[in-house]
């Protein structure tokens, strides 16, 4: 048995972050890739160990821990950090990603 890439990334981000909140959204479907695709996902990690870093020292510690998942198939990552604070300021709500402009469905 193999873990979907989804169990994959949401278990990872969880060993490493320990995270208050967190969102692993598959929107493959929305992409010009075979159906049931683990290609495109969303994500939202709300950490206290984001707490005095930059965005993008935040991106780059969860792109770090998935390193394996982009070696095996993750292509992109539309990528939401935030601290406590910042979560409990914003809506809560993980907006919609734009639509994707590249490839073909026909």
């Amino acid at each position: 048995f193999s873990m979907s890439l989804q169990g994959a990334i949401e278990e990872k981000i969880r060993a490493a972050f320990a995270p208050i909140h967190l969102e692993v959204v598959n929107e493959s479907h929305k992409h010009n890739v075979p159906r049931d695709s683990e290609t495109h996902f969303k994500v939202l990690v709300v950490s206290e160990l984001f707490e005095g870093k930059k965005i993008m020292e935040q991106h780059r510690m969860v792109n770090n821990v998935l390193e394996e998942e982009f070696t095996n198939g993750l292509h992109a990552l539309a990528l939401s950090t935030k601290t406590p604070a910042k979560w409990n300021a914003s809506s809560g709500v993980l907006h919609e990603s734009p639509p994707c402009l590249g490839g073909s469905k026909a």
